[in-house]
């Protein structure tokens, strides 16, 4: 939607003039208190010559103005105080601020794995067999099937894409079934995790778990993406500098934003602040005549997030960083079973932030099983179902040396 008039209605002095939508869905449903849906309000056009659509909609969802909404056409005030207004959007952050305000949000979560598999049971597979004809005789979709196109074909947030890959497979059962000679029987088609190649190709996502031992310098993170959650590793590795003393500083890798960046040298001042406070010099290896919080000042560092083609951007990898860093200069692995998220400020400090139920979704997903958040996300993750947590063993930190004794765990420091 781009033109004002689409909402404010044109004026009746040119051709063709019509009232706006609002106003002509109140003349269909015929009642003045009905349940009006605006999808995609986040997909809006900008301002142009046709004016500002999302500013014409600050008049009508406001609750203190919309009482005497004035639709050019009409050209008298029209209450639409009783109309309920229904919003969805994708991404609030292409909302305009003062229209945002205006809304109550209601963040709406995807499904679960389990919860896809069921809907895909009772809802999905039973509609499309009515669809195609096609009986529980001639075809079965067997369990594992459906996990493995789950897992390996369909991660979005909701079962849209699921929905178009069970069509898909019953359109290949069909073709086989219609390809039969006149006469001739067929077997029932039974489709497996084993054959489901052969009906959706290729897998579209492979495991997110890049490592299934973490060498020093590497740490599990968890991100929020609009697919849902996904495990995000950091690599760091570092280069002797030489007695040329060349490079320098920290050289930062894959395609991250300006937050993420400045975290990394947030990160680097908060590592070597606790190298510096509470690293035995006796326990150095191999480095016991040079100071341990040195360590940065004698090696370039290079830090990594894979998936280079893939933009990374927010301050939640701040904790991540940290460990790696840590990990790195001491040269001791994490455990195998860790992965975190937290933002951390310059002083140590474990801040709070979002996604917290994709994030634990994409844990469950790579099998991480000790989750290390922010202790200003303890409402948050008890808010979750338990079906979320089940089998999960999470940490509550405020400070960033809480971190160490659960990442390092059996290490001498």
């Amino acid at each position: 939607m781009t033109d004002v008039a689409e909402i404010k209605g044109h004026r009746r002095t040119y051709v063709g003039a019509m009232p706006g939508k609002v106003i002509q869905g109140l003349k269909k449903v015929g009642t003045e208190n009905p349940l009006v849906l605006i999808d995609e309000v986040d997909k809006m056009g900008g301002a142009g010559f046709h004016g500002d659509p999302a500013s014409a909609l600050l008049e009508l969802l406001d609750p203190e103005q919309n009482a005497a909404f004035n639709d050019h056409f009409l050209d008298v005030p029209v209450d639409l105080s009783k109309v309920l207004f229904v919003c969805t959007a994708n991404a609030i952050d292409r909302l305009p601020g003062p229209l945002r305000d205006r809304m109550e949000l209601i963040d709406v979560s995807g499904y679960l794995a389990e919860e896809k598999t069921v809907i895909a049971q009772k809802h999905l597979i039973p509609q499309t067999r009515v669809e195609t004809c096609i009986s529980a005789d001639q075809l079965e979709v067997d369990q594992s099937a459906l996990d493995t196109l789950v897992k390996k074909y369909c991660r979005e947030s909701g079962v849209r894409m699921l929905q178009q890959s069970i069509e898909k497979i019953f359109r290949k059962a069909a073709l086989k079934i219609a390809s039969i000679p006149e006469g001739s029987s067929i077997d029932k088609i039974t489709v497996t995790s084993d054959n489901i190649a052969e009906y959706m190709g290729k897998e579209k996502f492979a495991s997110d778990r890049l490592y299934q031992l973490t060498p020093p310098g590497v740490v599990m993170g968890l991100a929020w993406t609009s697919m849902g959650g996904s495990a995000l590793y950091v690599e760091a590795v570092a280069v002797p500098r030489g007695e040329k003393k060349e490079g320098g500083g920290v050289q930062i890798t894959g395609n991250m934003g300006d937050v993420m960046k400045e975290s990394v040298r947030i990160a680097q001042t908060v590592a070597t602040k606790w190298l510096a406070s509470r690293w035995s010099s006796s326990s150095w290896a191999n480095n016991k005549d040079e100071k341990p919080e040195e360590y940065f000042e004698r090696n370039r560092v290079h830090v990594h997030v894979p998936e280079g083609a893939t933009p990374k951007d927010g301050p939640s990898a701040g904790v991540t960083l940290v460990s790696a860093l840590l990990s790195l200069a001491t040269g001791t692995p994490l455990r195998p079973d860790i992965a975190m998220t937290g933002e951390v400020s310059l002083t140590g400090k474990v801040l709070p932030v979002g996604g917290i139920r994709e994030k634990v979704i994409a844990a469950r997903r790579v099998g991480a099983t000790t989750l290390v958040f922010p202790a200003g996300n303890r409402a948050d993750v008890d808010a979750l179902h338990e079906l979320v947590k089940d089998s999960l063993t999470f940490h509550f930190v405020e400070q960033y040396d809480e971190i160490v004794p659960i990442i390092f765990a059996g290490a001498d420091f």
